[in-house]
């Protein structure tokens, strides 16, 4: 049933609330609520909205380690077999043997789609990220961090020397959007001591502006002392594939 507030416009139900799955309207009808009653409401929606979009990307990533792992067992009867299709991958370009010091990233990485291969972006991403000791992969580890280092250098509060302690605030990670983003929030208001609100910042900024896909979550990197860094590396591959996708980042021709 509807109910008025004291200015005597009618508040929205809470089933309306409910079917609201934009969380950008709802963050907008709490700013602009003065009711106590339809804030609490609006808040409770705003939860239930959140947890739902968790809940979605657990599944998600549940489906993309059972594609995993069924890849696995079709190449080989094992899941070495979704390891194998990583290092097939990588071999198939010789240019990734470069030395590790090279200013930008070759453009057989996995990061870029050069095969023509339709294998998925996140499951791409997994399988480097399961096969930390494929062949080249320290090379390309060291080169995707030097590109980090590069981008993120001019933003105070960012040292970037590996792919775990270094993002635990989530303020590296909004420095990287930031730079290839910077309309899309204010960084200089940023709080390290908010590493929850940085994430989620980060992430969505990414996904909505980038079409990065959401592979981490705010709520588990806060439980964690540290993030896994593997976890790490394979967002910052995504990210970085996204933005060669959209011509924000510039890669060398093949040879």
């Amino acid at each position: 049933m509807e109910s008025k507030t004291d200015s005597g416009s009618t508040s929205p139900t809470s089933n309306e609330l409910a079917a609201i799955e934009d969380e950008e309207v709802l963050n907008k009808m709490l700013d602009n609520a003065t009711d106590f009653e339809e804030r609490r409401m609006i808040r409770a929606a705003l939860r239930d909205l959140l947890k739902k979009k968790r809940d979605k990307r657990e599944q998600e990533r549940g489906s993309r380690q059972q594609d995993l792992r069924q890849q696995g067992l079709s190449k080989g009867g094992t899941t070495s077999g979704a390891l194998n299709i990583g290092r097939a991958s990588m071999n198939q370009q010789p240019s990734i043997n470069k030395p590790a010091g090279q200013p930008s990233l070759p453009a057989s990485t996995p990061f870029n789609r050069t095969s023509g291969s339709k294998t998925s972006p996140a499951v791409a991403s997994a399988q480097i990220c399961t096969s930390p000791t494929a062949p080249n992969a320290k090379n390309v580890k060291q080169m995707l961090l030097d590109w980090c280092r590069a981008k993120t250098e001019p933003y105070e509060g960012v040292d970037i020397q590996n792919f775990s302690s270094s993002w635990k605030d989530g303020i590296a990670f909004c420095a990287l959007v930031h730079r290839f983003f910077p309309d899309a929030f204010e960084y200089s208001i940023l709080n390290p001591n908010k590493p929850r609100d940085n994430f989620q910042l980060a992430f969505s900024t990414a996904e909505r502006l980038a079409g990065c896909p959401p592979l981490l979550d705010a709520d588990d990197l806060v439980r964690m002392k540290e993030p896994d860094w593997k976890c790490v590396y394979t967002y910052i591959q995504e990210f970085y594939r996204c933005l060669v996708e959209k011509g924000l980042v510039k890669t060398k021709k093949r040879l």
